[in-house]
């Protein structure tokens, strides 16, 4: 089965495989190897263009949405 996530919002549409590439993004050029992360949660904010993530149950940080 294939399936897709989107989420639209304010007139924008963002989906999940863009979401987990920005964070993957962000763990890799913090320096760290990506067969290093083991887990990634997103927490999608739209009311505040947020993405708020979990790296490997310890790391959390935030990005802003982008189109």
């Amino acid at each position: 089965m294939k399936s897709s996530f989107y989420i639209e919002y304010y007139g924008k549409q963002i989906d999940e495989a863009s979401l987990v590439k920005t964070a993957k993004n962000i763990w890799t050029k913090s320096g760290k190897k990506a067969a290093d992360l083991k887990s990634l949660s997103l927490y999608v904010k739209p009311e505040e263009n947020a993405v708020y993530y979990v790296f490997n149950d310890d790391e959390s940080g935030s990005f802003t949405i982008e189109e």
